[in-house]
């Protein structure tokens, strides 16, 4: 139920609210005729029909512009991949690669500080290359569709954060990587994986506490009509937290999120300020509780191991393809091998192939795990319209109603149409709970 937070941030989180004292209340009082009214009225709900009328709220002129806008990221995904395609080409054949290795190993004859000077410029190279593009999607276009709410000098303020960001983990992670590949040549695609795991834990671990802080304000929110429930969920499913937050995202974007991130005591719930705004009490239950799945079932557990088999796979792989690209290019590229800093440009190359061909089981992997998340969340919240309202909600920005194959292919989440008929499936097979409109 969150949507991507873009490149420089990362993660999901929980937490959730529940009503069912009403229903027990109505069912003492008159248990028999209450029966036979919910038996009729799931005998005349259609999840079909009823998934149907929802859509049919919404505009045709907002579904169209949703569509451009989700349509969109399809050809942006294209054009992302071969502009670090190009970029990479680009560092090979004009040797630029060759002459920063050159540079670095005059500057020091320390392995693991060559590669340090061999990263910091090439790191920012990659970025003014790739800046235009950059300026288009996450700035300009966002302002285009109304999703931004900054304007240009504090969005590039937080661009420069997130380059330093982007620079400082980047240097750590090539000098551990190329110390294993100095050290396996053979098996580097091994030791690359652990390192790339233990890298990504140690990102979620920090990021609530150090990271996420440098963009947004965090604020423990003070209606307790929300956080209480919250937190009583959150004991009951034994999720480590004292305080429910509240995010000023507002001051970025128009989009409706929440999360709990961390894990090992730095465990946080937060709701973002456009959540509290736009969204009402049931709906921003079903929210907390699909985010309270993610850390129920372990997701952040379980997505670190489905990506630490698809690095290990992509690595072995990789290696394959390096090492013919060397053997036939190296000499005139300047590259000697895979422990040379030189060869960085052609392994981002190939890896990132192999991504961009990957992208639809990638996303596979996260939508499965969100769908599971949206189960849980139903089940917790027991707020099926809540769950309706807020897909359509999240449908400013995706796709409501996409083909099979583009949700296949470019959906990381479930899509608004397949939210809302799990919600009228709920609601065709259970008892009414929380909200009972009809849209």
């Amino acid at each position: 139920m969150h949507p991507n937070m873009g490149k420089h941030r990362v993660l999901l989180t929980i937490t959730v609210c529940f009503v069912v004292a009403l229903i027990a209340a109505s069912a003492k009082e008159s248990p028999i005729p209450v029966a036979s009214e919910t038996q009729q009225n799931v005998q005349a709900l259609d999840p079909a029909a009823a998934t149907q009328a929802w859509l049919g709220t919404v505009p045709r002129n907002e579904r169209e512009k949703s569509d451009a806008y989700f349509e969109g990221g399809y050809w942006l995904i294209l054009w992302n991949f071969l502009l670090a395609a190009a970029i990479s080409i680009l560092l090979l054949a004009s040797r630029i690669s060759t002459r920063l290795r050159d540079f670095s190993q005059r500057l020091t004859k320390f392995k693991t500080l060559q590669v340090t000077c061999y990263a910091l410029p090439y790191l920012l190279t990659v970025y003014v290359l790739s800046f235009p593009l950059n300026l288009y999607e996450s700035f300009l276009r966002e302002h285009q569709y109304g999703f931004a709410t900054q304007s240009f000098l504090p969005w590039f303020r937080e661009q420069l954060i997130g380059l330093g960001i982007a620079i400082i983990g980047a240097t750590i992670l090539l000098v551990v990587l190329y110390a294993a590949f100095r050290r396996a040549p053979q098996t580097w695609w091994i030791w690359g994986t652990v390192v790339a795991f233990i890298f990504s834990f140690v990102l979620v671990f920090i990021a609530p506490v150090f990271i996420e802080p440098l963009f947004n304000t965090y604020r423990p929110l003070t209606k307790p009509e929300i956080s209480d429930p919250i937190l009583a969920m959150a004991r009951a499913n034994q999720i480590p937290v004292k305080q429910v937050f509240e995010m000023d995202a507002s001051r970025q974007t128009t989009r409706v999120s929440a999360n709990v991130a961390g894990m090992l005591g730095t465990t946080r719930i937060a709701l973002n300020d456009n959540l509290l705004k736009q969204c009402t009490l049931p709906e921003i239950r079903e929210v907390m509780a699909h985010e309270m799945g993610h850390y129920v079932l372990n997701h952040g557990a379980k997505l670190l191991t489905y990506f630490g088999i698809f690095i290990l796979i992509g690595f072995a792989l990789t290696r394959k393809l390096f090492d013919a690209a060397v053997r036939r290019w190296g000499e005139k590229w300047g590259v000697r091998g895979i422990a040379d800093s030189a060869g960085l440009p052609l392994l981002v190359l190939v890896f990132s192939t192999l991504v961009f061909v990957a992208t639809p089981f990638l996303n596979t992997v996260v939508r499965v795990t969100e769908r599971e998340a949206d189960a849980f969340g139903i089940n917790t919240s027991r707020e099926p319209d809540g769950m309706a309202k807020v897909a359509l909600k999240l449908g400013a920005y995706r796709k409501l109603d996409p083909t099979p194959l583009e949700e296949f292919i470019f959906f990381d989440h479930p899509s608004g149409r397949a939210r809302i008929r799990m919600a009228m499936d709920w609601k065709a097979a259970h008892l009414p709970a929380g909200e009972s409109a009809k849209p």
